[in-house]
């Protein structure tokens, strides 16, 4: 096992399997919920703008919280005070800023584009591990990053030689690829958080997300980009609230915490299978070769990360 995960306790024990499952399904139902919030970011073009979306998905994921988990939050108030900074910086970074960048984004490029994008979280994962945390990584494990991060170059550029070879790159796909750099951070600033229920900790991080896109929002109406919801607009924030919020973010942070933010960012990638899925049946998306090759490589990528672990 590799030093962070021994030093976290989920190496070994009679309890590792069921542990592992659990959080396979925790996982599996992050990515469900994620790829729903790249659909969202297609459907808000021309009911909502981005900002407006970001803030006032916050709102109601606060409102929710201090009605149904009031008690929780207000038992880890104490010690999350001790934590506030970084508490408001990691919902300022892996919240509101990854949120801004891919609703952005989505007026840039295709949903399919974005889905298979966030597939590059796992790359960022491993280098920011082996930079921060001096971690070891097998060869395994170098193997199915290098092939993700294949994937992620040919959607990247549209499956063309030529855009690759002049390391040309969409405006909305280099957006995705610098929200993936943000979340991967967060993720592994997951493993120093607080020991604090999962509900106490996601509502600080909401907190933080809605001090930090109240800045963007203003920079948003300043520049002349704002949209008041429409009705539609309104649903989709309530349902990224509910789903990619609440939901996805909670699923996510006891995942990391069952095995490891490594393995668990791996697990991102298959944001890009259920969101091409969404893309071509909801959206009407096309579904070209160069996304079943890019699709293809980060599957790959994802066994050989997992294999790497029984391995090792």
């Amino acid at each position: 096992m590799t030093v962070e995960l021994e030093e976290a306790g989920f190496a070994g024990g009679p309890g590792r399997f069921t542990g592992d499952r659990r959080a396979y399904a925790l996982l599996t139902t992050t990515a469900l919920c994620w790829a729903a919030n790249v659909v969202i970011g297609k459907f808000a073009i021309g009911e909502v703008s981005p900002l407006v979306l970001v803030t006032f998905r916050w709102i109601v994921v606060l409102t929710l919280l201090l009605v149904l988990a009031r008690r929780q939050i207000a038992m880890d108030l104490p010690l999350l005070k001790k934590h506030w900074l970084f508490m408001l910086s990691m919902g300022a970074l892996g919240y509101a800023a990854f949120n801004a960048m891919l609703y952005t984004a989505a007026h840039h490029t295709s949903a399919v584009n974005i889905g298979i994008l966030q597939g590059s979280l796992p790359v960022f994962v491993l280098l920011l591990a082996a930079l921060a945390l001096r971690s070891t990584t097998s060869w395994l494990q170098v193997s199915g990053v290098f092939i993700t991060l294949v994937g992620a170059g040919v959607v990247a550029t549209g499956g063309s030689l030529e855009r690759l070879l002049r390391l040309s790159t969409g405006f909305g796909d280099l957006l995705m690829i610098l929200a993936c750099l943000l979340f991967a951070g967060y993720t592994l600033a997951l493993r120093r958080r607080p020991d604090v229920s999962a509900l106490g900790m996601f509502a600080a991080l909401a907190l933080g997300a809605f001090v930090a896109s109240a800045p963007m929002l203003a920079t948003e109406f300043v520049l002349g980009g704002s949209q008041w919801p429409t009705r539609t607009g309104w649903l989709l924030i309530l349902f990224s609230a509910i789903v990619p919020s609440i939901t996805g973010q909670i699923c996510f942070m006891q995942g990391v915490q069952l095995i490891g933010p490594k393995r668990a960012g791996v697990f991102v990638n298959m944001v890009p299978v259920f969101a091409s899925v969404f893309a071509v049946v909801l959206l009407r998306e096309s579904f070209e070769l160069f996304h079943a090759v890019a699709l293809s490589l980060v599957l790959a990528g994802i066994w050989l990360s997992e294999r790497s672990e029984e391995v090792t």
